[in-house]
């Protein structure tokens, strides 16, 4: 069975910086798609995050490139295992030198948290109990 993937294109002011970033929190970079300007995260067998430099970014969109410390462009959220899970994760990226941002989510069977990488994408973290998801 075919399964999608996802391949997230975010501008980057600095891809070195990103990739000591993502490698921090756990992640492999794949050097088969990324050159001097372009960064391939891999963070699971399907979802992949392309650090583009804005000059690199700029040959994909004739938009401008949002300035993401100022503007949210978008929020990306990735699943946990574990409420543990959720906090490493979250305080690996803090010490990474990312921001966190926003409030703590605890609903009892839906936990999470977001930070803001060192451009100011925002990735919320979120563990929700199976048991819940199962209705």
């Amino acid at each position: 069975m075919y399964q999608q993937m996802i391949f997230v294109n975010l501008a980057t002011n600095d891809v070195e910086a990103s990739k000591r970033f993502f490698t921090a929190l756990g992640y492999t970079i794949n050097p088969q798609f990324s050159t001097d300007d372009c960064a391939c995260v891999v963070i699971s067998d399907t979802i992949f995050a392309m650090l583009l430099s804005k000059q690199r970014y700029a040959d994909f969109t004739k938009k401008e490139i949002a300035d993401s410390t100022k503007t949210s462009e978008t929020l990306i959220c990735l699943s946990a295992e574990s409420r543990a899970s959720v906090d490493e994760l979250v305080d690996k990226a803090i010490a990474a030198g990312g921001t966190e941002t926003g409030e703590t989510q605890d609903q009892g069977f839906m936990y999470g948290r977001a930070f803001d990488d060192l451009d100011g994408h925002t990735w919320e973290v979120m563990w929700m109990d199976p048991a819940a998801v199962q209705g």
